[in-house]
């Protein structure tokens, strides 16, 4: 991705977690509810804080370099209780 690339929520959610960690950079982790969380690290900004809720589509960070990272890029995962799960049934292909 290209640094400044708005990072979109996958689906409506309230913000769990907003800042720096180690190995991930600036992370937002979304609760989704029933142990439903997204994660997504590597910002170079966050637009959330703690606490707000989100909808589906809504930006929440920019895409960048943070924890480490040589080129501009997104981390993705999503987690059902605590283990990843394999993304691609959440995810639309973009324009």
């Amino acid at each position: 991705t290209k640094t400044g690339t708005e990072v979109r929520s996958i689906s409506h959610g309230r913000v769990a977690y907003a800042d720096w960690l180690k190995g991930y950079g600036l992370l937002v982790i979304l609760d989704h509810g029933d142990g439903y969380m997204s994660l997504y690290g590597y910002n170079e900004s966050l637009l959330r804080d703690v606490g707000d809720w989100v909808d589906a589509g809504d930006a929440i960070a920019t895409a960048g370099a943070s924890g480490g990272r040589k080129e501009p890029s997104l981390y993705f995962e999503l987690r059902l209780k605590g283990k990843p799960l394999d993304p691609k049934g959440w995810l639309k292909a973009g324009p």
